[in-house]
């Protein structure tokens, strides 16, 4: 089995053709359809049903996808490491975090890490805990930073604890503040008012719903769905409230009325994530050391 003859396969299962396969990784189609049929003789078993018009995985080929991608990105990690210069002058970071550390966390981290090492290119994918743990479990990314406890089970995942970070509730100046005006509200002091909503799948939406219903209410949405930035927006718009990470809150807070949630309050632990079956890139391992002495 070539690696070459994976990227092929891969190829035809993304775009469900073999011509235009051939043409995304650049090779004669009767050579693709070649190295094709050779991998399934190797294998054993058919990849694909082919009738007219219509190409589509079989029991097997699906099977074989998401370990074709796996090493596929394993390989491509492997070039990059071989390729770094000495004194990390080249290279590459693939680093995968929840859009609220790339607001609050983030930022500060990476400019120190690009003033270090600027020859080393940054690829950041932002994402719910929940993607982020997939795309690192494919090969994706090199490091990520979740929000603990995990969404799933990840054997294949190591963790490490990054921090503990307050949530508080951020307003509009011009409405009405939480809780009467005390300097720190409860869970509770939400009951009734309108609150402004992370998308699905969002790990702030998931922990500030859970917290509402164990206290006894349903949280009532003004609007929902939106992005970090979107939700802070529609807050200083006047449009509800928000329970957004106290770094959030400090760095985006112009415009925003900031009040702290009474004992025991909110928290979210956040952890640096990686494979555990293989070291992140040299480049990555620099950047994961600055992270953890941040």
């Amino acid at each position: 089995m070539q690696l070459q003859q994976l990227q092929y396969f891969v190829a035809v299962a993304e775009t469900r053709h073999f011509t235009r396969a051939a043409e995304v990784v650049h090779v004669a189609q009767p050579s693709l359809s070649q190295q094709i049929k050779a991998l399934e003789r190797e294998l054993g078993a058919d990849l694909f049903l082919r009738a007219r018009g219509n190409i589509t995985l079989t029991d097997a080929g699906e099977a074989l996808l998401p370990l074709a991608r796996r090493i596929l990105a394993d390989a491509d990690t492997a070039r990059h490491e071989v390729l770094e210069l000495a004194q990390l002058r080249r290279g590459r970071v693939r680093l995968g975090a929840t859009p609220s550390l790339c607001t609050g966390l983030l930022p500060d981290v990476l400019r120190a890490f690009h003033d270090r090492y600027p020859g080393i290119q940054l690829l950041i994918e932002e994402g719910g805990s929940h993607d982020l743990v997939r795309e690192l479990a494919r090969g994706a990314l090199d490091l990520a930073l979740v929000v603990l406890p995990l969404p799933t089970a990840s054997p294949a995942l190591t963790t490490v604890e990054l921090l503990r970070e307050d949530l508080v509730v951020v307003s509009s100046p011009e409405s009405s503040p939480p809780g009467g005006g005390r300097r720190a509200v409860r869970i509770t002091d939400l009951e009734g008012e309108r609150l402004v909503m992370f998308r699905h799948g969002y790990d702030l939406r998931e922990l500030t719903v859970a917290a509402c219903r164990s206290a006894g209410f349903e949280p009532d949405f003004a609007v929902e769905g939106g992005e970090m930035d979107a939700v802070l927006g529609f807050v200083r718009a006047g449009l509800g409230m928000a329970v957004v990470p106290r770094m959030v809150a400090a760095r985006s807070g112009r415009g925003l009325r900031v009040t702290p949630l009474a004992r025991p309050g909110l928290h979210r632990t956040i952890a640096l994530a990686h494979r555990s079956d293989v070291a992140p890139p040299r480049a990555a391992r620099e950047l994961q050391r600055m992270l953890l002495e941040r």
